[in-house]
């Protein structure tokens, strides 16, 4: 699908024009161009890229190849970027979406491969505007990618909710799928963090002026986005070590969890010590002295009795049971 937005001096004067129209509105230098190719055909692709804009063929090459790092390339003419959108759910998990840009002096040309929410927003915002939306193709690019970038928070925000309720199911009853959560979770984590870094190092580079095709006038307002990805990665950091206390007291519970058992075990143990003796004793194939007495058995019931039940209450004391 391919959808187009003409406008001049800032303000819409026409969408969603025919292809062979795109070529027409391209040689008009007063007018500012954007396209967003979503899950192109490959004539389509082929069309805008190389007979509208006619890009390099090795960012062409990107564009097509998915990328799992951010990237920017200049071209003189134009900045090609290869940006990252994120998506999460509780049954999908993580979700990631390709989103390149060619970012030229009056046209900037976006491509992915599934429907993202921060083109949604950023066209229909457009499309239901009647003021001036576009000063520039830079502050059209600086749109778009804080819209992705906005779409970042719900994403830390389900995973924080997510670390905290396994903690509380670490200090709750035992679970069975508990360490296999922890071990996904710390994933995903991870994973976010080898997204925004690198897209945090992209934006930093756009924010510093390092190119002529962003204004001065848009610099502080790509160091906002560069900001807002530094504390994100801080929030995933902090995730990070969360995690590894979890893991320390999920495995503190564990061990002890195992010394209670160990001390129900000794206690056992040592309660049933006195009747085993005893018994041993008089189980032996020799003559015993006392046998002979009539009361040589009841007093050494007896005896097996007070030593089991004095064996019982200093395990009690000892707190093993």
């Amino acid at each position: 699908m391919i959808r187009s937005f003409i406008f001049s001096e800032g303000r819409l004067a026409g969408r969603d024009l025919e292809l062979e129209a795109l070529r027409l509105v391209r040689a008009d230098k007063g007018l500012l161009l954007w396209i967003d190719l979503e899950n192109p055909t490959e004539e389509e692709t082929r069309f805008v890229l190389e007979s509208v804009f006619a890009f390099h063929p090795l960012a062409i090459e990107d564009c097509l190849v998915p990328s799992s790092l951010p990237k920017i390339e200049d071209y003189e003419d134009y900045l090609f970027l290869v940006t990252h959108a994120v998506d999460f759910t509780r049954s999908d998990k993580f979700n990631t979406t390709e989103l390149d840009l060619f970012l030229g002096k009056d046209f900037l040309v976006t491509f992915h491969r599934a429907p993202l929410r921060s083109i949604e927003t950023l066209a229909d915002r457009i499309a239901r505007s009647t003021g001036v939306v576009a000063r520039g193709p830079d502050r059209l690019a600086h749109s778009v990618i804080d819209h992705l970038i906005d779409l970042y928070k719900p994403v830390i925000d389900e995973l924080r909710t997510e670390i905290e309720e396994i903690e509380a199911r670490i200090l709750g009853e035992k679970s069975p799928t508990l360490i296999n959560d922890l071990l996904d979770i710390r994933g995903e984590v991870a994973h976010l963090r080898q997204i925004i870094r690198p897209q945090r190092d992209l934006i930093n580079r756009l924010a510093h002026g390092e190119t002529r095709l962003i204004r001065a006038v848009m610099l502080p307002y790509f160091r906002d986005l560069r900001d807002n990805l530094l504390r994100y990665e801080q929030t995933t950091a902090s995730f990070a070590d969360q995690i590894l206390v979890s893991f320390d007291l999920y495995l503190n519970k564990s061990a002890s969890e195992a010394n209670e058992g160990i001390k129900v075990l000794t206690a056992l143990t040592a309660i049933t010590l006195p009747p085993i003796v005893i018994g041993t004793w008089y189980g032996m194939n020799f003559p015993i002295p006392e046998a002979a007495s009539p009361w040589g058995y009841p007093i050494a019931g007896g005896i097996t009795l007070c030593a089991t039940a004095a064996m019982y209450f200093w395990c009690r004391r000892r707190g093993w049971i």
